[in-house]
């Protein structure tokens, strides 16, 4: 086993961690929520590229695109 074999266990952990600081009604810790879902996107391509999963680097580009575009149409004045 490869110590990049273990990056899918705090790719999964910041994840979940994202999730649950995005559904926050506090601003600030939405905030937290999107950079810690971009870190789990880093995460995931990293060990999708080791483990020859594109699928899953294809899914984690698309996820990040459409959290920046979220985080964008969520700053006051955008629609």
């Amino acid at each position: 086993m490869q110590i990049v074999d273990l990056v899918q266990w705090p790719a999964m952990v910041v994840t979940v961690a994202a999730s649950w600081y995005v559904a926050s009604s506090v601003k600030a810790r939405r905030n937290i929520g999107f950079w810690l879902f971009i870190v789990s996107n880093v995460l995931w391509v990293v060990w999708g590229v080791h483990a020859h999963a594109y699928a899953l680097i294809a899914l984690q580009v698309c996820l990040a695109i459409m959290n920046v575009r979220g985080a964008r149409k969520s700053e006051p004045g955008r629609s």
